[in-house]
C-alpha cells in the first residue's frame, strides 16, 4: 500500500467498527472526487489504490459471508475505476454512492459529499 495507510495492519483495521471502515474508504473516494476534474491522473490512481487496499483489508477481516460478498462486488467497481484509461466522473459517482449506502452512518454523509442526491448523476452541471 502507498501513502497514509502503509503501516495499517488487518489487526488494527479490525478494531474499527464497520461503519468507520466504510467512512474511511469513503474519505479516499472523496479525495478522488476532487481529483477527477484535474489532470493529475497519478494522484487519482493513488487514491484508488488506497481505496482498494482498504477494501482488501475490510474483506480480509469479514466473518459475515454476505457482507464479504457485497464488499467484493463493490471492489470490482473500484478496480474498474483504477484501471480505466481515462477518469469517468459518472462511474466514480455511482461507485461512491453505492459505497455510502453500506451503512446508516455512511448513508447520512451523502448530502455532504454527493450534494444531497441519491442518484449517480449528482454532479452539478455549469449553468
Amino acid at each position: 500500500m502507498t501513502g497514509q495507510h502503509t503501516s495499517l495492519t488487518a489487526e488494527r483495521w479490525a478494531r474499527f467498527p464497520f461503519d468507520r471502515q466504510v467512512l474511511m474508504i469513503g474519505n479516499e473516494m472523496n479525495r478522488a472526487s476532487k481529483l477527477l476534474d484535474r489532470s493529475d491522473e497519478r494522484s487519482l490512481r493513488a487514491c484508488y489504490e488506497r481505496v482498494l487496499a482498504l477494501v482488501d483489508l475490510t474483506v480480509k477481516i469479514q466473518s459475515w459471508p454476505p457482507r464479504r460478498r457485497e464488499l467484493l462486488r463493490w471492489r470490482d467497481l473500484a478496480a474498474k475505476l483504477f484501471i480505466a484509461e481515462t477518469p469517468c466522473p459518472d462511474a466514480h459517482a455511482a461507485a461512491f454512492l453505492s459505497l455510502l449506502r453500506f451503512t446508516p452512518a455512511s448513508y447520512a454523509q451523502i448530502p455532504f459529499v454527493l450534494g444531497g442526491s441519491t442518484t449517480p448523476s449528482h454532479r452539478k452541471r455549469p449553468a
